[in-house]
């Protein structure tokens, strides 16, 4: 059967009948995350269609094929690519996600009608480039829209950037609908490769200030792969098992991007493998690692790090009655990390599946979100958020094929 055309998906949605998927690997690289929704819809007569919390029918995380995986772990940790090689990744990652969204959705008995795919960051500046932003997601749409078989919008950070913003944390452009039913002044911290965190205003109409706060899972699941052998600390039972270093913890709170005011956004080139090696490297100078088979110290220290950086952002940028902290993302698994996160906070630190968000389905129901706005030609870029001129609706649409 053919696909339906872009008009029909459109109609679907407006209905609130639409199958809308999001697929993604973040920067933490641990697989390929697919939800599958439906949204709920207002439609007032002579106005625009209001998209209301997404009913998550399926999620789930695939593991990358092998080989695949394998060049995007290399390229994450800092092996270079040449332009033919970095035509083919983008190739290869295209059709892995829409292949992932396809199995899912057929092992679900479902027909997707369209799919947000952020794709795999593989470059994005970190405020330092002097000539400006620019940022490099691998994963082209057009391949996703071939092996999932539906309508596709993906590039999601280009236009953002394009119009002035730093192209993240965009996932702050959905939160305010995800988490509507949140008391406000509210924060959203997401836990991911990198840390970034959302000021949801009191009012609907206020504004909402976004930016990341530095490393996350990328320093601690880097850490376990170095010392563990692991992808990640397993409920972060061996950073509990050591204790916080006060000198590398003054040390690293020295780093010149958490003294810089938002909208910001950061990465892999200052938060990545070559600075982990500087850390390793001062944490044997100071006896915090003094045997590689000993490395409790130096995750603890870690963990107290990524905690402490949420918490002085929040402490300067957060409305001082904010209500509630939500925590989503795959750090929201780390124990250690949530009681650290509780200690600091002066309001409830919660779990966003009390909203209804499974913490590591977050980020896929952000562009399953983004993508049901860009089909129905919603702006959603806000400059409190990323800097970007309002106005602008984001992604790029890969139509699908409609003759079988």
């Amino acid at each position: 059967m053919a696909a339906r055309d872009l008009w029909q998906v459109r109609q679907r949605l407006e209905r609130g009948e639409a199958v809308v998927a999001g697929v993604l690997s973040g920067t933490s690289a641990d697989g390929i995350a697919v939800a599958l929704t439906r949204f709920g819809v207002e439609a007032a007569p002579g106005q625009p269609v209001a998209l209301h919390f997404p009913k998550v029918l399926a999620f789930d995380t695939r593991p990358f094929p092998a080989e695949v995986g394998a060049r995007v772990r290399g390229v994450l940790d800092g092996a270079g690519l040449s332009l033919r090689e970095t035509a083919l990744l983008s190739r290869d990652l295209g059709r892995a996600f829409g292949q992932a969204v396809r199995d899912l959705a057929r092992e679900r008995q479902l027909e997707v009608d369209l799919v947000g795919s952020h794709g795999q960051t593989v470059y994005h500046h970190d405020g330092v480039e002097p000539s400006g932003p620019a940022t490099l997601q691998l994963g082209d749409g057009d391949f996703v829209a071939e092996h999932a078989g539906c309508t596709v919008v993906s590039d999601f950070r280009q236009r953002d950037i394009a119009s002035g913003g730093g192209g993240a944390p965009i996932s702050a452009l959905a939160d305010e609908l995800l988490f509507a039913r949140v008391e406000r002044p509210a924060i959203i911290l997401n836990l991911g490769g990198m840390a970034n965190l959302t000021v949801l205003p009191s009012e609907p109409d206020g504004e909402l200030m976004s930016f990341d706060t530095g490393p996350a899972c990328g320093l601690l699941d880097g850490l376990a792969r170095r010392f563990l052998g692991r992808p990640y600390d397993p409920d972060g039972s061996s950073a509990r098992n050591g204790r916080s270093h006060a000198g590398l913890l003054h040390e690293l709170g020295k780093h010149p991007f958490l003294d810089h005011a938002p909208p910001k956004s950061t990465g892999r080139d200052t938060f990545g493998e070559h600075w982990i090696d500087a850390l390793v490297e001062r944490a044997r100078e100071l006896g915090v690692l003094a045997s590689d088979r000993q490395p409790e110290d130096l995750l603890a220290t870690a963990t107290h790090f990524v905690a402490q950086c949420a918490a002085s952002h929040w402490q300067r940028f957060a409305p001082r009655n904010t209500r509630v902290l939500v925590v989503c993302g795959g750090g929201s698994r780390h124990g250690p990390l949530q009681e650290m996160l509780a200690r600091l906070a002066p309001f409830p630190v919660v779990s966003s599946a009390e909203y209804g968000v499974q913490p590591e389905a977050r980020e896929a129901l952000v562009f399953a979100t983004l993508a049901a706005r860009c089909l129905l030609g919603q702006a959603v870029s806000r400059t409190s958020a990323t800097g970007a001129k309002a106005g602008r609706v984001l992604g790029k649409i890969s139509p699908p094929a409609l003759t079988v």
